[in-house]
């Protein structure tokens, strides 16, 4: 069988591929890397940066290559043959990264080059690499006792099946939930938009009625507009409790494994724990700096966020009597509160961001910052039809990358919004290998009378991950493994959170802000309320993120083998957060799949401490003006393009000018005056 992933290709070749394909490239690809790894352990010349580092870091091209196709879609388009896939190829890859990180032989050449690293007058981007690779190495067991690296392979087998294991679970779980509505009256509160889509969902499964799901497009609506508690409760119950069912789909014993696993080999390498061993590489670098960090911002979030519950409670029961205020009644009512108090809610607002001026919205803002340009292109293969292609050049026509987006829910596409990449940048044989980039959202579809209509949420995520494929396009590094997103994890969200924040400027929101019928830019008022509603319940919505983070810390800074019960544990963490009663049927980290599946885990805290460097660096452009190219050149300079080069730190100060200060953040969220 020809296989099209074996044969020398650059975009990647969706039609051509089946899912028998996936296995034998798989192994091939693994079986080429050990050779090449094989190659540089049998050098015998005197280990060189250039024979050792950069070969390593050089290896495994193709294996790279056909993995980020095949993880990708079994993220995007699934199906149980691919997860089926997943699960075998995991333990092989898994195994496959330890037969590299615990070979002593080549740890001992890497060591070499490491020990003379002063006096080889390396470049900043060649030190940096030398330091990840050594530090990759010992990190991860080089230097273990052979027992120890036997049990350090075991454990990362375990742990690569359960963390496949946990999504697949959490995705099965979100398309199991289906609530069919036949009385109209069930409906009331909802946008017609809303109630469009589910009655389009309703009949594409051949049922009457109205069909509502726990995909976000669907979800948050109702949960948001429906004005039947009951059945918000029934959605937001069915939501909180993914993965909690103590069924087959639960993964209730999956998280316990893996914190335990994750501790066992923290331990194994010599660290106190699994948050002791991330942090080490991250610009936090401690769990105690991230406690504190959180705790700082909780002391100043958490009385504006009980003033703002104490305020929403006072208004529901004045509204409708309700004497408690619980969970499934937060979106609705404040909601509610916001169109009273400011005269504007998404209905409002959403005729002016039709999909497709958003797109191109993005496209022109990335144009007057950096010089881009994108043409749609149908000359590329696509894994769903629905995926839009385009090529991106600069002013001069040259070529900088390719840029896949996918915006719509399906059956096989996990919840969500994230950008990956098809081909990392590397300079190789002196030609400079330019980036395949992809994001992939899950946004409300087109109906048969609208076209897709974004919420303001939608419009920021949008935005969020076009600022990740920024730092992916605009990659511009020799060493593949130090391009792009390949940073440290606390750092990797300032470009795509920096990047929200032309959302609320009036002069990019009149780039793209056109309403869908008229053409009419969104008018000055509504700019405004957007603006004054920005931080309306920011107390709540920041103690939130804080209660993830610290929820995450919970289950990765300290030993977790007295943990027996998830949800109890939960209700711990969550008693100096939580401003709702508890919902006994529900658990938060059962479907937690950024900690769980999604590599944040030790790493939740990177949002907020990213959004202090996004607010520090954004009122710079501020204090310049927004489309100011001189400062729009500097972060494309120090941060976009230079990917893990440098500490982060130094390319921020580069950028800025000096380091950032947590009162922007502060400001801009309405917490200090």
């Amino acid at each position: 069988m020809k296989n099209p992933l074996l044969s020398s290709f650059d975009a990647a070749p969706f039609s051509e591929v089946k899912s028998a394909h996936f296995l034998p490239a798989i192994k091939n690809g693994i079986s080429i890397a050990k050779k090449e790894v094989d190659t540089i352990v049998s050098n015998t010349e005197k280990p060189s940066f250039s024979n050792t580092i950069e070969a390593l870091d050089y290896c495994g091209e193709l294996l790279d290559r056909v993995t980020s196709v095949f993880f990708n879609l079994n993220s995007a388009e699934t199906n149980e043959e691919i997860q089926k896939i997943a699960q075998e190829a995991s333990p092989l890859l898994s195994e496959f990264s330890n037969d590299i990180a615990l070979n002593l032989d080549l740890f001992k050449k890497i060591e070499i080059v490491y020990q003379q690293k002063d006096a080889l007058q390396l470049t900043p981007e060649q030190s940096r690499l030398l330091e990840k690779r050594y530090k990759s190495f010992s990190r991860n067991g080089a230097n273990l006792p052979d027992e120890k690296k036997e049990k350090l392979r075991e454990i990362d087998k375990e742990l690569s099946t359960m963390s496949l294991k946990f999504g697949e679970n959490v995705l099965a779980e979100t398309n199991k939930f289906e609530m069919l509505l036949t009385n109209e009256s069930d409906i009331a509160g909802l946008p017609e938009g809303a109630k469009e889509a589910a009655k389009a969902m309703a009949e594409a499964k051949g049922k009457d009625g109205w069909l509502v799901t726990l995909d976000y497009p669907s979800y948050i609506p109702f949960i948001t507009y429906a004005d039947n508690r009951e059945l918000r409760k029934k959605l937001a119950l069915a939501f909180g409790a993914k993965g909690f069912h103590n069924d087959e789909l639960d993964n209730q014993e999956i998280v316990l494994q893996i914190v335990k696993l994750r501790h066992q080999r923290a331990q194994l390498l010599g660290y106190s724990s699994h948050a002791k061993y991330v942090l080490e590489e991250r610009m936090a670098e401690t769990p105690d700096t991230v406690f504190s960090f959180l705790n700082e911002i909780l002391d100043k979030a958490k009385p504006a966020a009980e003033r703002e519950f104490s305020q929403l409670e006072s208004f529901a029961k004045d509204l409708d009597g309700i004497d408690q205020l619980q969970k499934w009644d937060g979106a609705y009512y404040s909601e509610k509160l916001k169109q009273k108090l400011f005269d504007l809610d998404d209905e409002k607002l959403k005729p002016y961001f039709k999909l497709e001026n958003v797109i191109n919205g993005v496209f022109t803002i990335a144009s007057k910052l950096f010089g881009l340009q994108f043409e749609e292109i149908n000359t590329i293969d696509k894994y769903h039809e629905e995926v839009k292609t385009y090529n991106v050049t600069d002013l001069e026509g040259n070529f900088i990358s390719l840029f896949y987006a996918d915006f719509h829910p399906r059956p096989g596409k996990r919840n969500g919004a994230w950008m990956t990449s098809y081909k990392s940048q590397m300079r190789k044989n002196n030609k400079n290998i330019r980036p395949h980039v992809s994001i992939v959202c899950n946004f409300t579809k087109p109906t048969p009378s609208k076209p897709s209509l974004l919420t303001f949420n939608e419009v920021t995520t949008l935005f969020h991950e076009f600022g990740h494929a920024l730092h992916g396009m605009l990659a511009n590094t020799t060493y593949p493994g130090l391009s792009g997103t390949s940073v440290y994890w606390d750092f990797v969200e300032l470009p795509s959170q920096v990047l929200e924040n032309w959302c609320y400027e009036k002069e990019a929101l009149e780039i793209f802000a056109k309403h869908y019928e008229t053409g009419e830019v969104i008018p000055m008022e509504l700019i405004e309320k957007i603006k004054e509603s920005a931080t309306f319940m920011e107390g709540m919505t920041t103690l939130r993120q804080l209660s993830f983070g610290l929820l995450d810390m919970s289950w990765h800074a300290q030993d977790p083998s007295a943990i027996k019960n998830v949800k109890e544990h939960e209700k711990k963490i969550f008693a100096e957060t939580s401003l709702y009663p508890n919902v006994e049927q529900n658990c938060m980290s059962t479907a937690f799949s950024h900690i769980f599946q999604g590599g944040y885990s030790s790493g939740y805290y990177s949002y907020k401490w990213a959004e202090v460097l996004d607010a520090d660096a954004f009122e710079y452009f501020k204090e310049n003006g927004i489309f100011n190219t001189e400062i729009a050149d500097k972060f494309k300079e120090h941060v976009l393009s230079k990917g893990g080069t440098e500490n982060p730190m130094t390319l921020y100060k580069r950028f800025r000018g000096q380091e950032p200060k947590p009162e922007a953040l502060l400001k801009r969220a309405g917490l200090i005056k």
